[in-house]
């Protein structure tokens, strides 16, 4: 496992803390995907600049890229050796989502871009509510199509995230 991808169905699924976990666990570096994305203020990058700077990270020898972004998910998918996707329910997401915003409320988080300050906003829950299912089949076909190439992990519940961790945890610490 050295080049990392770490996915999930929805914003609120954990992503961002799975990750810097787990790249404590494993010594790598990890990339947010939203502070390339994002420039002060909420501006989006061009999809040539976003492409770019992710084409400069999977060059790497090691990494933990995480963030779904559809539309540079080949770029990553195809120098990554793992695939860690997180599927927890719409209902857990949407309480993530609220619970994110209300501990940030004025704050730029540390995987965000400096600038972009926390917000929430009706148009933002009703992407979560009307993506989840649809995005929900289109990773799993996705996912099938990797199946033979990658190594794919599928964590469907708080308690798998939490044991795939410390499994990853204890077997780092019985090899240092």
């Amino acid at each position: 496992m050295d080049r990392i991808m770490v996915i999930g169905i929805s914003p609120g699924t954990g992503k961002s803390t799975f990750a810097r976990k787990l790249g404590q666990y494993l010594h790598i570096n990890v990339y947010h995907l939203d502070v390339f994305y994002w420039k002060p203020n909420w501006i989006e990058a061009s999809l040539e600049e976003f492409s770019n700077t992710q084409q400069n990270l999977v060059n790497q020898c090691q990494w933990i890229i995480e963030g779904n972004y559809s539309s540079t998910f080949e770029i990553r998918a195809e120098r990554a050796d793992t695939i860690i996707y997180l599927e927890l329910p719409l209902r857990v997401c949407l309480y993530r989502v609220v619970k994110r915003w209300l501990l940030n409320i004025g704050r730029t988080r540390t995987d965000m871009a400096d600038g972009c300050k926390e917000k929430l906003d009706w148009d933002f829950i009703k992407f979560i509510c009307t993506t989840y299912y649809p995005r929900k089949r289109i990773m799993n076909e996705r996912l099938q199509s990797l199946e033979s190439k990658k190594e794919i992990v599928t964590l469907k519940s708080k308690q798998e995230i939490r044991n795939y961790l410390e499994n990853i945890k204890m077997k780092k610490n019985d090899i240092e």
